[in-house]
């Protein structure tokens, strides 16, 4: 094994679950503010997932007061406490972009859990 991948390797995090685009997540982030530190929760859809050892990223996106928000967060980062899945979409593409054009009814989901598919 290279060097390289020793150190990428060792500095990835393997506490974070699987997911896929169009799971609904709840990211607990660290954030510093000063001298203080707490954690805020992002919730919302993933839109898409980027693979990779250290340097891989998922989008997510909530709607909040009727405005869209995406954020990008870095998949092995020390800022990530925790990432929760609450349910799982289905869907039929890995980057779900399309999400971002529909409005209201139309923007939601399919849960994968439910009894009525």
């Amino acid at each position: 094994m290279d060097v390289m991948k020793k150190i990428e390797y060792s500095q990835m995090r393997m506490d974070i679950p699987s997911f896929k685009a169009g799971d609904t997540v709840k990211v607990h982030v660290r954030i510093i503010e000063g001298d203080k530190e707490r954690i805020q929760m992002f919730q919302g859809v993933v839109l898409c997932r980027h693979r990779g050892t250290t340097d891989a990223t998922f989008t997510v996106r909530k709607m909040s007061d009727g405005v869209g928000v995406e954020r990008i967060f870095p998949l092995h980062s020390p800022f990530i406490e925790r990432v929760e899945v609450l349910s799982e979409g289905k869907v039929r593409r890995s980057r779900i972009f399309y999400l971002r054009k529909l409005r209201g009814k139309a923007s939601r989901i399919k849960s994968k859990n439910s009894w009525d598919n």
